[in-house]
């Protein structure tokens, strides 16, 4: 159930959408809606970040996989274990955009005879990065809908995205890569028994939204046809807070438009903001310095210490009575 029942909210949310722009609710759907979708992804956005960043940071933990700065004879992976602020930052960006931890992903497996034997396991790093900077492009590409003149880089985005030039319109790789990716992140859950079984229902949810937005998006360019110039009419009025609802977009349009303002609204409450969170992580964003630095923590209290002689005073008639010695008579 823990499979079916994100589907099934899914299937309803798009149900939804479909016989609410039928009975004439297209300014709702259209106007109202992605508005309060862009507030609480904007605010929710905003609180998770603030919060993470309020948290102190007792000390350095970082996460190591190389030898840290100690003696001078001793070679330092400065990009594994890095100790100034220029590592850190070579290594985030390595992580951000390459994924380079889950590049680095091994898999244990037991064969017969009780052995444990480690092997690379790259198709999750590679299922990750394609669906992350193709999920990337495609949101790049659609802010042409709202600019004008278009900016030469979008153009240029859209002619390496589609340089294979396959039918017409052109096919755009990203659109393969998403479907690919979704799909092979979503088998994963379900084929493999341990992840399945570490698998919750917000895990599959997200993957089911993301996949609707994707397949609603591929027919709505590729399969049925609809009136781009009044839906960058709509887009455009939404930036510019003049909001307008055209006649003749199609009702694909919207319940694409309503899944995509319901994971923007899904967004701030879910695993989703390791977005933001990956910059937090003190794990991820802290130099490895230890042995140079003293940290102290900021959530020891201020103790008050009394001396023996203060407490020898409180308590010395106790301390006689009992046969204790003392210092003082």
């Amino acid at each position: 159930m823990k499979i079916i029942n994100p589907l099934i909210i899914v299937l309803v949310l798009v149900a939804l959408a479909y016989f609410g722009v039928k009975a004439g609710l297209t300014a709702l759907f259209g106007v109202v809606i992605p508005y309060i979708a862009i507030v609480i992804f904007l605010l929710g956005f905003i609180y998770k970040v603030i919060g993470w960043a309020k948290s102190p940071v007792p000390f350095r933990i970082p996460t190591t996989c190389g030898q840290e700065k100690s003696l001078p004879w001793i070679k330092q992976n400065k990009l594994d274990n890095p100790s100034s602020t220029l590592g850190v930052v070579i290594r985030m960006a390595l992580e951000i955009f390459l994924f380079r931890s889950l590049f680095r992903n091994t898999k244990a497996e037991v064969y017969e005879g009780a052995k444990l034997k480690y092997g690379s396991n790259k198709w999750l790093w590679l299922g990750g990065i394609v669906f992350h900077w193709s999920f990337l492009i495609i949101l790049v590409r659609h802010s042409r809908l709202f600019l004008e003149p278009i900016p030469g880089f979008i153009t240029f985005l859209e002619k390496a995205d589609s340089f294979m030039q396959v039918g017409v319109p052109l096919f755009y790789m990203t659109d393969a890569g998403i479907l690919a990716a979704v799909t092979y992140l979503f088998l994963r859950r379900v084929v493999e028994p341990q992840i399945k079984y570490l698998s919750m229902p917000a895990d599959y949810f997200p993957l089911y939204l993301i996949l609707s937005i994707a397949i609603t998006g591929v027919l709505m360019r590729y399969f049925i046809r609809v009136d781009v110039v009044n839906i960058k009419a709509l887009a455009r009025g939404l930036v510019t807070f003049q909001p307008t609802i055209p006649d003749g977009i199609g009702v694909l349009f919207y319940i694409h438009l309503f899944l995509v303002s319901v994971l923007a609204i899904y967004f701030p409450f879910s695993k989703l903001m390791h977005l933001g969170g990956v910059f937090l992580s003190p794990t991820r964003n802290l130099a490895n310095n230890n042995r140079a630095v003293r940290h102290i923590n900021p959530w020891n209290p201020d103790i008050k210490i009394r001396t023996y002689e203060e407490y020898e005073d409180e308590f010395r008639e106790h301390m006689k009575k009992v046969g204790l010695p003392v210092d003082k008579e």
